[in-house]
């Protein structure tokens, strides 16, 4: 049976609950249970950083930081994708405009120890982790100071201090990584917890259900989020999928499957935060879709001229714009003013300027570099 998005005003209870009571919040997203026996969590495990508060809710800081982290993503990707089209940016850059809402909402709740991996639409991932636009730009633009020193660029830039382990031109790569993270995790028993991006195109790739199957068998500390954008690459998902719901195949891994409306930041705030701390509890994995949509094409801003969508269609999905409908919701909630929400895009974009002034002075990489942090030099 096909499930249903979940569709709530978290945010608006969240900020009623400083002047009365919180009432018990219903499920951000319809489970599918794997078994009629319930998930028992074994002993509690300390949540780092931002971690979910059931009784009381968000914060208004909690907004806000979501808020920033969807601004920040939605303003550096634009001017990359403008950049790339100059021919300042060598290489493709696969855009996440119009996916805000999912790695914001995943993301708050995720420290610097927990880890992701990522995908060949990766910058947002970066962005919303912690990444800083210098360094970022400096790395798609191919130059020493960038996080990989010029040399991994757009589709595998990585951050091992921010517990990115890095973005992925292979389709379905990174869940294998993520799954042995988390074995990591669990074997030095941390309490950390890693989260792997991946598409609908990419939830049809071997490599995911086996990064599935043995999260699921050894209950390793996982999360797998799928970003349902309705493409793989120019296919529709009905043309490579029988399934409408990425979600439904949970149960064949042995774990909870969650569908979740990836336009609404706080859904997937709700959601994800519910699975990251079944995982870090020891419950085990879980498989959250997030229907989704990206404004672009698969490829930069006009693409390869390929015809596979209608712009009503487009339009149509920018009608539910992640950023601005949560604008909206907090100027009714009155967390922020709209001279405030001004001010925060004017001061990103000024961030970028000097990012990008930054990126364009930097030196490119000698070629004595070349191969160094490419191979491993161990001792004895």
């Amino acid at each position: 049976m096909a499930k249903k998005p979940a569709k709530k005003a978290a945010a608006k209870k969240a900020v009623a609950a400083k002047k009365k009571p919180a009432a018990k919040k219903k499920a951000a997203a319809k489970k599918k249970p794997v078994s009629k026996k319930k998930t028992v969590a074994t002993k509690k495990a300390p949540v780092k950083q931002a971690s979910r508060n059931k009784k009381s809710g968000p914060s208004e800081q909690t907004l806000k930081e979501m808020h920033l982290k969807m601004v920040r993503i939605r303003r550096f990707e634009e001017n990359a994708g403008r950049m790339m089209e100059d021919g300042k940016i060598p290489g493709a850059l696969h855009l996440y405009v119009g996916e805000e809402a999912v790695a914001a909402g995943v993301m708050q709740h995720l420290s610097d120890e927990d880890q992701i991996t990522s995908t060949h639409r990766g910058h947002g991932h970066l962005v919303a982790k912690g990444g800083e636009f210098k360094p970022m730009y400096a790395e798609l633009f191919g130059r020493s100071t960038g996080y990989c020193g010029g040399k991994g660029g757009s589709m595998h830039i990585s951050n091992m201090e921010l517990g990115m382990l890095g973005a992925n031109g292979i389709v379905g790569g990174g869940p294998p990584i993520a799954m042995g993270a988390a074995f990591s995790n669990k074997f030095r028993k941390t309490s950390n917890v890693t989260v792997s991006f991946f598409g609908d195109g990419a939830s049809n790739e071997g490599s995911v259900h086996e990064a599935a199957n043995m999260a699921a068998l050894y209950k390793l500390p996982c999360v797998f989020i799928c970003e349902n954008n309705g493409y793989g690459e120019y296919t529709a998902q009905a043309n490579h999928q029988a399934i409408v719901d990425v979600a439904d195949r949970a149960s064949g891994y042995g774990m909870p499957g969650v569908i979740v409306d990836g336009m609404d930041v706080m859904a997937v705030y709700e959601a994800a935060g519910e699975a990251i701390e079944r995982a870090r509890n020891g419950g085990g994995p879980t498989l959250v879709e997030c229907k989704t949509y990206r404004y672009y094409d698969h490829v930069g801003i006009r693409g390869m001229g390929m015809t596979y969508r209608t712009d009503e269609e487009v339009e149509t999905w920018k009608k539910r714009d992640a950023i601005e409908n949560f604008e909206q919701r907090l100027q009714q909630l009155g967390v922020m003013t709209q001279k405030q929400i001004q001010a925060v895009h004017d001061k990103v974009l000024s961030d970028i300027d000097e990012a990008i002034q930054y990126a364009n002075e930097s030196p490119y990489p000698d070629a004595s570099e070349l191969l160094d942090n490419v191979y491993f030099e161990g001792e004895g």
